[in-house]
């Protein structure tokens, strides 16, 4: 399996893959709103042969299949996969196919698939360009991308990170240039990215997720400090500031808690994009 992304094959089948899969079931509730929009804008059908990319563990391949001929999904976490191969086996799906690998320079089959999809996963790439080309080639000429990603804006998440902030170092985002859903929220960088790699007619659609976040404040600290980057940036911090970070966000938190739990809006972006190199 050929890798360029190596910090982040490390995280996804380190600790931050496991938290996704080990929490599944919440992260897919937290992208619902997104995922719905993704699916429209797709326009999948019966015949079409569909990638996606960034499967994690299999929500939206698993979508894809009840609409399409056959999915391939690609990630590089092999915990995710896990996951992913177990619930389409639950679900009976024959026309499903999963595959660990780097989608920047994972081998596709040229020229197969009808339509692209990914939730989320095509922010993480060292070389966008070079990723979305290798994707491309994958396309029938025509063949269609259509993903989710961050958009800037009121972000529910703003309120943890300035209460954590208060108490241990975090990123600046403003000086974060690493690859991640920070670099990946400007509309305009988007469109260069995307004709760069030989897509046309790049049509970005406003999109915002009702995320919960927990059952109630105490239940989403723990889930926010089990998150892959928390953990990482907080690996160094003294343990009595982490203890008060904790406090601070779960006093923050509590005046979003209500019977359905405790919520916030993550605003995004649904793109979509013809392959016409």
């Amino acid at each position: 399996m050929e890798i360029v992304n190596e910090h982040q094959a490390e995280a996804w089948n380190g600790y931050e893959g496991q938290h996704w899969a080990d929490n599944r079931d919440r992260y897919d509730r937290m992208l619902d709103d997104s995922t719905g929009l993704l699916f429209e804008v797709a326009a999948i059908e019966r015949a079409h042969r569909v990638l996606d990319i960034g499967c994690g563990t299999g929500r939206t391949t698993r979508t894809a299949a009840h609409r399409a001929a056959h999915v391939l999904g690609v990630d590089l976490s092999a915990p995710m996969l896990e996951r992913a191969r177990a619930a389409a086996a639950g679900e009976g799906l024959a026309n499903v196919t999963f595959e660990q690998g780097d989608a920047q320079v994972h081998a596709l089959p040229t020229a197969h698939f009808d339509v692209a999809i990914s939730r989320g996963g095509i922010m993480y790439f060292a070389d966008p360009v070079a990723a979305f080309g290798n994707i491309g080639g994958a396309l029938k000429p025509g063949g269609r991308l259509v993903f989710g990603c961050g958009r800037d804006g009121e972000n529910v998440l703003d309120v943890v990170w300035a209460a954590m902030g208060a108490h241990v170092p975090l990123p600046d985002p403003a000086e974060d240039t690493a690859p991640g859903p920070v670099n990946f929220t400007d509309g305009d960088r988007i469109r260069e990215v995307l004709v760069a790699a030989g897509f046309h007619d790049v049509v970005l659609r406003e999109a915002a997720s009702d995320f919960v976040l927990g059952s109630d404040a105490d239940d989403a600290v723990d889930f926010v400090f089990g998150m892959g980057p928390v953990r990482f940036w907080l690996r160094d911090a003294d343990g009595g500031a982490v203890g008060k970070a904790r406090e601070a966000v779960a006093a923050a938190l509590r005046p979003l808690e209500g019977p359905r739990g405790v919520r916030g809006s993550v605003p995004g972006w649904v793109v979509s994009a013809v392959w016409r190199p």
